[in-house]
């Protein structure tokens, strides 16, 4: 399957080229654009297996989903009913896109949030980055993303890998993304004080070798920039 990402790294999208037999998952809302034959079918984003308690307690799992892990109750596949179609995808957030293929055994976790579309038979999982996360406000839920297949992760503003080859202290308001080789931890950037005064908030401290995607900028400073000039 073909795809370009353009207008980056500021106000990125996604073109994808689907041949007959193919298709993409994406975040409800993603679509920009889509030639006459594509087409879309939603589902609900927690898989789907047939019998009413099990449709029941996938539409609650969504919900989960939607409340915890920042993502939309519902997921768009996007195949062509000819033998080719085009597809536009964008995210909310003005920023980069970041493309990953993953093999079978290979795991990458994402922010809550930065999920965009996937292809093959990539699988999302919430997972809980630990109590200090949930006190704090920040990085509650990361999306555990495996299987086969491409994945397509957004951010606020530029993304930059970086290689970690021992350890590396990131801002949890920065990461895009970490590869499952990684170890992590959550704690306060220093101090009692630090933690109230700095403004810094929470870290994460990667450990072992692997690849951390952060983003240039913050989505809740840009909230907390943004409150004071609401009105009341």
């Amino acid at each position: 399957m073909q795809h370009k990402i353009e207008h980056g790294p500021a106000f990125a999208w996604l073109r994808v080229q689907l041949a007959h037999g193919d298709s993409i998952r994406a975040e409800a809302g993603a679509m920009v654009m889509r030639t006459p034959d594509v087409q879309m079918e939603t589902h609900l984003n927690a898989g789907y297996r047939p019998g009413i308690f099990r449709v029941i307690w996938a539409f609650f799992v969504a919900l989960l989903r939607k409340l915890l892990g920042g993502e939309t109750m519902f997921l768009n596949d996007f195949s062509t009913t000819g033998a080719s179609g085009e597809v536009v995808l964008a995210p909310s957030l003005a920023g980069s896109i970041v493309h990953k293929r993953l093999q079978s055994g290979q795991r990458l976790f994402v922010q809550a949030g930065g999920y965009l579309a996937s292809t093959g038979s990539l699988d999302t999982k919430v997972r809980f980055g630990g109590l200090r996360t949930l006190l704090g406000g920040e990085g509650l839920v990361l999306l555990e993303c495996s299987g086969e297949g491409d994945l397509f992760v957004n951010a606020y503003g530029g993304i930059t890998p970086i290689e970690v080859r021992g350890s590396l202290t990131v801002d949890t308001g920065h990461i895009v993304a970490f590869d499952g080789t990684l170890d992590f931890k959550v704690g306060s950037v220093g101090g009692m004080k630090s933690l109230f005064l700095s403004g810094e908030g929470l870290v994460c401290r990667f450990f072992g070798q692997g690849t951390v995607y952060i983003q240039s900028r913050n989505v809740a400073s840009l909230a907390s920039w943004i409150s004071p000039l609401l009105p009341g």
